[in-house]
């Protein structure tokens, strides 16, 4: 296994507005406020920057692999724009009913990640907006980062409900964790050997 510096996304809620996790994929896709930006700053760091993303509207028919390659392509001109990018884009294509390995919160994405990259899961920082993200990131072995942002805004202000795992890492949005994993970096840059 190599030591390569990989962070999984979750996309709808993450990186970008939450409605087009309703299924319509719409062509005018925006991201959150400050979150290509992170992603850039993740870039900058050293770290390579994957999606995993839930695409259920597939396996629903309720829009074609067309529309999925539209949004991608909108957001890598967007990340581009800033000096960032995101080096691959794992899905699951099922419907909900399905019962798939690969649909989170089953970890099944992750699993191909490791494989694709040739990683250890094992501590990986994978962050995501819904219990389903961190379940899938806690079950794949990697450190779960929940962002208050898309349906994790439901959580700020209260303490995470029963449901999720041990040593969930809370942050305001996608721009605070990357600020998050930057000081890290630094303080274990601090202590490497010379």
């Amino acid at each position: 296994m190599n030591n390569m510096k990989l962070v999984i996304l979750d996309r709808d809620g993450t990186i970008g507005e939450p409605s087009a996790a309703q299924g319509d994929l719409s062509s005018d896709w925006q991201p959150l406020p400050g979150a290509l930006q992170a992603i850039a700053r993740l870039n900058h760091g050293g770290w390579h920057v994957v999606i995993a993303s839930n695409e259920g509207g597939l396996g629903r028919g309720v829009y074609e692999m067309a529309r999925i390659n539209e949004l991608q392509t909108r957001m890598y001109k967007m990340l581009a724009a800033v000096g960032a990018r995101v080096d691959a884009m794992f899905f699951c294509p099922h419907a909900p009913d399905e019962a798939c390995r690969c649909r989170k919160p089953a970890s099944g994405l992750f699993s191909q990640i490791g494989e694709r990259y040739g990683v250890e899961l094992k501590g990986m920082p994978a962050v995501g907006d819904s219990l389903d993200d961190v379940l899938a990131a806690a079950d794949a072995g990697c450190t779960p980062h929940l962002v208050l942002t898309g349906e994790g805004a439901q959580y700020r202000g209260a303490p995470l409900p029963s449901t999720f795992p041990p040593g969930v890492v809370v942050h305001e949005n996608l721009a605070a964790f990357a600020q998050h994993l930057g000081a890290r970096d630094e303080v274990l840059g601090a202590f490497a050997p010379t």
